[in-house]
């Protein structure tokens, strides 16, 4: 009988040494009058990025919080996107409250997202620090993941009223941007462990966090749905064709998802910067801050 093949748990890549993390201060949405269905009239599309708005603001305080906790001893490069990725977090959370107030001043009711988030938040007080980040670190490559998905196919906020299209490229561009700090911070916080070690507590909790991520996300929307009066299981079929055919947003994603269990991941292993200057040249104002 053949020895089972052993795993080579090689060394995982980095992020660029001329990576800049730059803090765009924008904001959107402001004195605008939006349609309930904002998004080119679709009550899915609109559901989808309604239910993962009404996440970020407790999210991201969650996200920043995770990072800051593992900073002290960590190089310079790494000190400094820190502060910078708390600092584009800061104004995401800003930036989504607003929009999420939009949402309810078009007759939604997403308070129970909120409500739940804060009780799955409650659960993280008292456990290890570690796992809180290496929780963080999943949903960072799933924030980075979608922002990748949006600035390729900008399709997908085709007819979005007002600027909520811009605001929902901007935040990917500065998802794209960061997403190795949450995982850097990772390694930083486990240089001490094992390879193998720090594979099977990333990739459980992956897996832990990508149930929870789509089973609340659909329950969300089937919500959202039925507030436009859209029965469940018409809901669901229709959720169903929008993530998974088209336009598929997890079925498009499912191959970087996968990527983060492969032995040495980082998710700097694909460099994918020219979409960040591709919406700089689409938005030179980006990187001016606000007045």
């Amino acid at each position: 009988m053949n020895a089972p093949a052993k795993i080579n748990f090689a060394s995982p890549g980095r992020s660029p040494d001329d990576l800049d993390i730059t803090v765009r201060n924008r904001k959107f949405g402001r004195g605008s009058k939006t349609r309930r269905w904002w998004l080119n009239g679709d009550p899915v599309g609109t559901a989808w990025f309604n239910a993962l708005s009404a996440t970020f603001p407790r999210g991201e305080a969650f996200f920043i919080e995770s990072v800051k906790a593992h900073r002290d001893g960590a190089p310079p490069k790494l000190e400094a996107e820190i502060r910078a990725f708390v600092k584009q977090e800061i104004n995401h959370t800003r930036e989504h409250i607003v929009f999420n107030k939009l949402a309810e001043n078009a007759g939604y009711d997403i308070s129970f997202i909120d409500q739940r988030v804060e009780e799955m938040l409650a659960l993280t007080k008292g456990r290890p620090q570690i796992l809180n980040l290496a929780a963080t670190m999943a949903l960072e490559h799933f924030t980075a993941m979608l922002g990748q998905e949006l600035l390729t196919h900008p399709a997908h906020l085709e007819g979005a009223d007002g600027d909520l299209g811009d605001l929902w490229k901007w935040h990917s561009a500065e998802e794209v941007e960061h997403k190795g700090v949450a995982y850097d911070t990772w390694l930083h916080a486990t240089r001490d462990w094992t390879r193998f070690k720090r594979w099977k507590v990333k990739s459980l909790m992956m897996l832990i966090v990508t149930k929870n991520f789509i089973t609340h996300r659909v329950s969300d929307m089937v919500e959202l749905l039925a507030q436009d009066g859209i029965p469940a299981g018409e809901a669901r079929r229709r959720i169903a064709a929008y993530l998974l055919w088209k336009p598929g947003f997890l079925r498009r994603i499912a191959g970087q998802w996968a990527a983060y269990f492969l032995p040495g991941f980082h998710p700097w292993n694909h460099d994918d910067r020219p979409l960040i200057r591709k919406y700089e040249s689409d938005f030179p104002d980006a990187v001016m801050p606000a007045a």
